[in-house]
């Protein structure tokens, strides 16, 4: 049997080759569960998730970490998933939701589509009613960003 950890770097290793990252990895030993959330910059559809799920089931078959029997479970972030404020520039022309430090324009949250990222401003439009306002925000004054949906 292989310690936990080296399990963990081991899916990490093969799954980065199909282009996938590894966002959580969590044994529950209470719940018997193995949970493991992967992300990338696409969109992860079921295929995406099944294709993971054998890889993960087959080297867990040959690499397993304990003698007890558990579930495996792999999801992604989700469609609205957080976006790391590093990686903000790798979003652009996508449908955001940004949450404010400082409000612009008495607004907290912004929704809209990302227009430009560079090192110390975010460009994004939304829509006021019926009007596109495009405004210029401060990166340092983004406190969360994720992808939204839009309806």
């Amino acid at each position: 049997m292989e310690e936990l950890d080296q399990v963990r770097t081991l899916i990490s290793e093969e799954i980065s080759k199909k282009g996938f990252d590894l966002y959580s990895f969590k044994y529950l030993a209470k719940k018997k569960t193995l949970e493991i959330i992967v992300d990338r910059l696409e969109p992860i559809n079921l295929d995406d998730i099944t294709e993971v799920s054998n890889l993960i089931s087959d080297l867990l078959d040959k690499h397993d970490f304990t003698d007890d029997a558990y579930v495996l479970d792999v999801s992604s972030l989700g469609i609205e998933k957080p976006i790391a404020l590093e990686k903000l520039d790798l979003y652009v022309g996508q449908y955001v939701n940004l949450h404010l430090i400082n409000p612009y324009k008495g607004l907290n949250t912004i929704e809209g589509n990302l227009d430009l990222v560079d090192e110390n401003n975010v460009s994004i439009s939304y829509k006021d009613k019926t009007r596109l306002v495009k405004c210029e925000i401060l990166r340092k004054d983004i406190d969360k960003a994720r992808l939204a949906i839009k309806f």
